[in-house]
């Protein structure tokens, strides 16, 4: 029993001289690695931090870039207005290339306000497409892409504003106007004379959204219109 116990111990001491005589002949190796990990955490938590920091102050920049428009906008002196809004058209345009995520969309969101309110609906479509690629899969994505096909109707585009609606409609963010969105589709569709098309955006309405009464209604009246009941 006593030898056995002296055996055990010896073992543990071998053990631990040969652990020590690694960790001496290799500490510069193991340092390094040890620091390496130290480093990749920190830097991991100090890139979450500045991204956070980055974030912050680019949706600060976007809340200054919304005052600026909401003064002009209420602003009379339209000799004034005209330099001012062509400051902030550029402004926030060259924001929105160096900017992804909310902050990008919102800042293209300003500069397609700003061309819509011009009547200039190409470049509000643009501005529309680029707001809601810059959003991604937030909830300013289908509102983009609403106006999107609202700037492209205006311009007679109906293809494309069908295809801007239907991506607003079924877009995965929830969005208030959806069943709006797919009635516009059926109306392009009737516009075209495609009323095998229109009949079938219309009634998608009420299997989509029930509790959409306003656009269920109107939905129902264009199918009976169309069906010839």
């Amino acid at each position: 029993m006593i030898m056995a116990a002296t055996e055990e111990i010896k073992e543990k001491r071998s053990f631990n001289d040969a652990l020590a005589n690694f960790i001496q002949h290799n500490r510069r190796g193991l340092l390094i690695s040890l620091i390496a990990a130290v480093v990749l955490v920190v830097g991991f938590i100090a890139g979450f931090s500045i991204r956070d920091g980055l974030r912050i102050k680019a949706i600060g920049a976007v809340e200054d870039f919304t005052r600026r428009y909401d003064i002009l906008v209420m602003d009379i002196n339209e000799s004034a207005k005209a330099a001012d809004v062509e400051a902030l058209l550029d402004d926030v345009t060259a924001f929105g290339a160096k900017h992804g995520g909310y902050a990008g969309a919102r800042a293209y969101s300003i500069a397609a306000s700003i061309y819509a309110e011009r009547k200039d609906w190409g470049e509000a479509e643009k501005a529309w497409q680029r707001s809601a690629k810059s959003a991604g899969n937030s909830y300013l994505a289908p509102v983009s892409l609403f106006n999107a096909a609202v700037a492209a109707e205006e311009q007679g585009k109906l293809t494309e504003a069908i295809s801007f609606y239907t991506e607003s409609a079924a877009h995965l963010s929830a969005f208030p106007g959806a069943a709006r969105a797919q009635f516009a589709i059926g109306r392009l569709y009737e516009a075209q004379g495609d009323t095998q098309a229109a009949l079938e955006a219309y009634r998608l309405i009420p299997e989509k959204w029930r509790n959409e009464s306003t656009w269920i209604n109107l939905a129902q009246d264009r199918i009976i219109v169309l069906s010839g009941l």
